[in-house]
């Protein structure tokens, strides 16, 4: 999934989901502490529970408290995912907050005035501030098959994981599924209700959107997708093995564009670093691109190269969600706006 101008590619170089700069320069914030079981998503508020609580996560740990966690931290697309199924978290970490003050992308639907940023960028991590939430369980994703907790600073992870159990959810070389399964028996674990109205018309909606991205792909096999990610000196084209999107959209039968193994061993399997000179390396009849505040949007691409390509001459050049909010009503969208556009698109490479 990740990608950020990689000096080491265990964590910084993971920033870019599969091929997106990841450095984005928000401030970090702090908002009022709130009541981590307040709900907030109707009919998927989640029921107070009692006694011990028990979680297996993906990094085979098993995390035991006294009680089910009330006091939670988590990256900020965790919480996001978390608040989907009634589940309320004190603080956060991660892109949270935009420079003009409003909710990041990976916040989804959470009031961000109500929890506690205790980092809005990479490598910041206020763990006075984490102290101070007296924080019964973190929770991040994992996007490498060592178990490193995304967004906990690599220099003081130490220190932050002396101050509370830890629950890591991989997005690691898996399709989308799976991760969502996981993050559903968390929230479970917790209180959520996953038995809900809510949750099941959001499931079934998720296989719907998936039953059509499928059939899209099949009728329009000739149609080729390429995920990229824009900084101001880098294209990135990600591979489609690695990121819980693309590999999902691959088994659907999505026509992805594929760098070379060559080409993307220097990221670890993620992507391919470009020139905008030669941003026309692989013709695309659709491109596909990170909707993340760390990168440049496609409006605000000024390259020539850029404006020449075929896709982006047709308009066909839509958002990518390298890193999903893991909610079955956040990600059944993400299916439907692919299959739609590739039902729509032109072939023009």
């Amino acid at each position: 999934m990740p990608n950020a101008r990689a000096t080491h590619l265990t964590r910084r170089g993971i920033l870019a989901a599969g091929g997106a700069l990841g450095l984005g320069a928000v401030l970090a914030a702090c908002g009022d502490d709130h009541d981590s079981k307040s709900g907030g998503s109707g009919s998927t508020k989640a029921a107070e529970k009692s006694g011990p609580w028990t979680f297996k996560d993906d990094r085979g740990t098993t995390v035991k408290t006294d009680k089910v966690p009330a006091d939670i931290v988590a990256f900020t697309g965790v919480a996001a995912a978390l608040h989907d199924y009634g589940i309320e978290v004190k603080g956060v970490f991660g892109p949270t907050k935009t420079k003009d003050g409003k909710a990041d992308v990976q916040a989804g639907d959470m009031d961000i005035s109500k929890v506690t940023i205790l980092g809005n960028e990479w490598g910041q991590f206020n763990i006075e501030k984490y102290a101070a939430l007296a924080p019964d369980v973190l929770i991040s994703t994992m996007f490498d098959a060592a178990g490193t907790l995304w967004y906990v600073p690599e220099e003081s992870k130490d220190k932050i994981l002396k101050l509370a159990p830890s629950v890591g959810v991989s997005v690691y070389d898996v399709q989308m599924p799976k991760p969502l399964e996981r993050m559903l028996a968390l929230a479970e674990s917790l209180g959520a209700d996953a038995r809900s109205a809510k949750i099941t018309a959001a499931k079934k909606k998720f296989e719907t959107a998936a039953e059509r991205l499928r059939k899209a792909a099949k009728a329009r096999p000739e149609i080729k997708v390429l995920a990229g990610s824009a900084s101001q000196d880098i294209f990135y084209v990600s591979g489609s093995n690695l990121s819980i999107d693309l590999e999902y959209f691959k088994a659907l039968g999505v026509n992805l564009v594929e760098p070379s193994a060559k080409a993307l061993k220097a990221s670890g399997g993620w992507f391919e670093n470009l020139s905008w000179e030669n941003v026309d390396k692989y013709p695309a009849d659709l491109i596909i691109m990170d909707d993340r505040t760390s990168t440049i949007q496609p409006a605000d691409i000024t390259e020539a190269t850029w404006k020449k390509l075929p896709a982006v001459k047709a308009g066909q050049v839509i958002a990518r969600t390298p890193e999903p909010i893991l909610s079955y009503d956040k990600c059944a969208p993400i299916l439907d706006h692919l299959a739609e556009a590739i039902e729509n698109a032109k072939k023009v490479a």
